[in-house]
């Protein structure tokens, strides 16, 4: 029974996608599943999905609204989580401090510690959009993510540029998570 648990749930994993809104997650998620772009609405609550990352491995994933007023709830939706998918509007430089401002609290939150992170440097498409290795000093991943798996991943949500390389990396680091959580679990049994 125990053996038979532990293969079940290696393959699933439960991703979290936040990101300030118009930051282009629910285009990135329609994206990923349909390998369409869709014009979306801003997401009011949240909208989930289940993706197919490979041989038996599906990703649950979890885009929260990214208003003002969504924020507050962005905690509910931590626990469990195994890896978290941070979007950038990329081209956005206003918006830019806000979302990092927001990226720093959320992993400050005790619920994500050693939860790898993959950034979506999103709308690279775009005139003046910061590149991987800006995103990467800006948002001072080495600095706060210094204690889990880490990775930025330059995309375009519209042209799919980029998406199957980030799907394949939160996939690798959701599955490596889960690995480490459940020997961990076992240890401590």
């Amino acid at each position: 029974m125990g053996l038979q648990h532990a293969k079940a749930s290696e393959k699933r994993a439960s991703i979290l996608m936040l990101g300030l809104d118009s930051a282009g997650k629910s285009t990135l998620l329609y994206k990923l599943r349909y390998k369409d772009a869709f014009l979306t609405t801003p997401t009011i609550g949240f909208n989930v999905d289940m993706i197919e990352a490979g041989k038996d491995f599906t990703l649950t994933i979890w885009d929260v609204g990214g208003q003002k007023k969504m924020r507050e709830f962005w905690s509910n939706f931590l626990e469990g989580t195994d890896a978290l998918l941070y979007v950038v509007d990329s081209s956005d430089k206003r918006q830019l401090e806000e979302s990092k401002r927001e990226f720093e609290l959320i992993l400050k939150n005790g619920s994500l510690k050693n939860v790898p992170v993959v950034v979506l440097a999103n709308k690279q498409d775009l005139p003046g959009a910061l590149n991987a290795e800006e995103i990467t000093r800006k948002f001072k991943m080495k600095k706060y993510c210094s204690d889990r798996n880490w990775y930025v991943q330059p995309c375009c949500a519209l042209t799919g540029e980029g998406l199957p390389e980030a799907l394949q990396r939160v996939a690798t680091f959701a599955r490596q998570y889960r690995k480490s959580k459940e020997t961990f679990t076992a240890l401590k049994e």
